[in-house]
C-alpha cells in the first residue's frame, strides 16, 4: 500500500470513506471539511485530504497542488462559518511536539472568538 492511499488504521481515511460518522462542513473533489469533535474555538473545523498523507513533510509537487486544495476549501469554511470578516486563524501541526494526534495531513480552522498568541 502506498502513503497516498487509504490507511485501514487511520480515522480520517475512515471519514473520508464513510466509515466514521462526522458533521461535514464543505467538500472538493480533492479535500473535505468536517467540524472537530474536541472543539477549541467556537469554530474549529478540520479541512483534510481525501489521500492519505501523514503530515506537511510528506506533501511533494507530485501531489498537484494538495495544500492549494486544503487553504480553498478553508476558505469556503470560513465563508459558511462568517468568520471571514472577524478572523480566523489556519494551523497544520507536524509530529509529536506539535500536538499532532491524527497521523493524515490536516488543517484546524479556528475562529469565532479573539485567538491569542503566542498559542501555547
Amino acid at each position: 500500500m502506498g502513503k497516498d492511499e487509504p490507511m485501514d488504521d487511520c480515522v480520517f481515511c475512515k471519514i473520508v470513506a464513510g466509515q466514521i460518522p462526522s458533521t461535514p462542513v464543505a467538500e472538493s473533489a480533492a479535500a473535505y471539511a468536517f467540524y472537530d469533535i474536541v472543539p477549541q474555538a467556537p469554530v474549529h473545523v478540520l479541512v483534510i485530504p481525501k489521500i492519505h498523507l501523514t503530515s506537511a513533510d510528506e506533501v511533494a509537487a507530485v501531489h498537484g497542488g494538495i495544500v492549494d486544495e486544503l487553504v480553498l476549501l478553508a476558505q469556503k469554511v470560513v465563508e459558511v462559518e462568517g468568520v471571514r470578516e472577524s478572523g480566523y486563524r489556519l494551523v497544520m501541526n507536524v509530529g509529536p511536539d506539535a500536538q499532532m494526534t491524527v497521523a493524515h495531513l490536516h488543517v484546524h480552522v479556528l475562529g469565532g472568538r479573539r485567538l491569542e498568541w503566542p498559542p501555547g
